[in-house]
């Protein structure tokens, strides 16, 4: 190879070489900014841990509070929902009873009422036979001795007058 070759490859080696140190010198600036904004943010972080590890704490307690104040609410009303279940089923037996109690007395208030109807038919029936019929047989007897005596009474017979007016009643 020929020396300006040489000194070419040279020239430009040390380019490159100068090229690449002020990227590591860049880079060197660059991670001093970097590792500059990680201990900015390290020490925000510290400052901050004893409130987000204080906040998690309370966080923590709340939660097992709100779970423990969830278990007892849920077994008072498992307790409270097995005592209307009782309740129900006892007042559900006390109505079926009061109902049938109230069928049968309805059924013997029916059979009662029967009963006094067929008897006061009876009566009725007793009353019309045994008092009403000789009552209306002793009026009619007594009707017929009242118009033989009226007749009787009246003496010969009746004047023209009287009979016209009966007739004209049936007229």
């Amino acid at each position: 190879m020929d020396q300006q070759a040489l000194l070419a490859l040279l020239i430009v080696m040390t380019v490159f070489v100068v090229v690449a140190a002020v990227a590591l010198v860049i880079q060197a600036t660059m991670l001093y900014g970097v590792r500059k904004s990680a201990l900015a943010v390290e020490e925000k972080v510290t400052k901050l841990a004893p409130k987000v590890e204080a906040l998690a704490e309370s966080s923590r307690a709340a939660i097992d509070e709100g779970r423990a104040s969830m278990a007892e609410i849920t077994e008072r009303s498992k307790e409270i929902l097995d005592t209307t279940r009782r309740q129900l089923s006892r007042v559900e037996d006390v109505l079926e009873d009061a109902a049938e109690r109230a069928r049968v007395q309805l059924d013997r208030a029916e059979m009662v009422v029967d009963d006094a109807m067929s008897r006061a038919q009876e009566t009725v029936a007793v009353v019309h036979g045994g008092i009403m019929k000789p009552i209306r047989e002793i009026n009619a007897v007594a009707a017929g001795v009242r118009a033989s005596i009226q007749y009787f009474m009246r003496g010969g017979r009746p004047s023209p007058d009287e009979v016209t007016a009966d007739e004209e009643m049936f007229i």
